[in-house]
């Protein structure tokens, strides 16, 4: 039996967590993304703090004793913004272990849902080659900036190429680094966990702004899952994650698993740290055992909507 801070909802599930994703349009020019959850599968959840998340993970089994029995399979936990009291609890209060095991179990999910939707994706794509929908390709290759010729094999080539999931670890690795565990000022502020930057936009200044790199900021969303959706955009659209996809496609033709940390060699300009950052990707993803998430899978369970209280 769960714990009395889940109420079901009984109104419009707008301004969800999920509200950034839409439903499957049913014509050329609509995102393909996948649809919000209905109201009775939604279940809403106050957090005021560690002690009541911890005791949600515990209500719905999602334990590390299962977890390290083999267990893959996560809640579908989904945090509408990350707690600006995280800044002092996460960092200070907390053990090591604990702020990490909070961290990971709050925000890995999103890098599911947020595969989930590439994998609806590719199977839109799938489906329009059969069908020699050029209009569902156009659309798909507007979304991952190609080139469009939809008749023409390179741009089917190239959307197969860009068309791909990322590794969770790989993503909960760089969210763990750039967010600092989800205690930054960008994330408080803006739900920023991947340092994206952006020109012109609206995003927030750094205190230390770079002024011979121009007037940038980092990029801000409504929700910690816009952030992750928008880092698994960029690494497959950017032009300097070329050698990411190129190694990804390779592993997929040769049937091998998809692997976060050998991915993680290619992103050399992630970061002005070039390969010193690589290896700190790497090092979170061994010294956290974050490889097994690379096999993990959302339940078929209700949406549970995580709404942070008291902040």
């Amino acid at each position: 039996m769960l714990n009395n801070t889940l109420t079901r909802i009984k109104t419009g599930i707008a301004g969800l967590v999920l509200s950034a994703v839409v439903i499957v349009g049913q014509t050329a020019h609509a995102d393909i993304t996948l649809p919000p959850p209905a109201e009775r599968d939604v279940i809403e959840v106050n957090i005021h703090g560690y002690d009541q998340l911890a005791h949600l993970f515990d209500d719905l089994n999602y334990t590390l004793e299962k977890w390290n029995a083999g267990e893959r399979v996560v809640p579908r936990l989904f945090l509408q913004t990350i707690p600006t009291v995280w800044r002092d609890e996460l960092a200070n209060q907390l053990t090591v272990e604990a702020k990490k095991r909070t961290f990971f179990r709050t925000l890995g999910p999103l890098t599911l849902l947020a595969n989930e939707e590439i994998a609806l994706q590719q199977r839109a794509l799938r489906e329009a080659i059969d069908n020699n929908d050029s209009d569902i390709i156009a659309e798909l290759a507007k979304q991952y900036r190609v080139e469009t010729a939809p008749n023409d094999p390179a741009t089917i080539a190239e959307l197969e190429k860009r068309i791909a999931p990322v590794p969770a670890s790989l993503a909960m690795a760089q969210m763990a680094i750039e967010s600092g565990w989800g205690t930054s000022r960008f994330a408080a502020l803006g739900n920023a966990l991947f340092g994206q930057w952006t020109y012109g936009d609206e995003g927030i200044t750094p205190k230390e702004q770079r002024s011979h790199l121009g007037d940038y900021k980092i990029a801000a969303f409504d929700t910690p899952f816009g952030s992750v959706r928008a880092y698994m955009k960029n690494l497959n659209t950017g032009s300097a994650y070329q050698e990411f996809r190129d190694k990804r496609a390779k592993m997929i033709a040769n049937e091998e698993p998809l692997s976060g940390a050998a991915l993680a060699e290619t992103l050399t300009r992630y970061s002005e740290r070039g390969e010193e950052y690589i290896k700190d990707v790497k090092a979170v993803i061994r010294q956290n055992n974050l490889g097994h998430a690379d096999d993990a899978v959302l339940d078929d369970g209700p949406y549970y909507y995580l709404i942070p209280k008291g902040d």
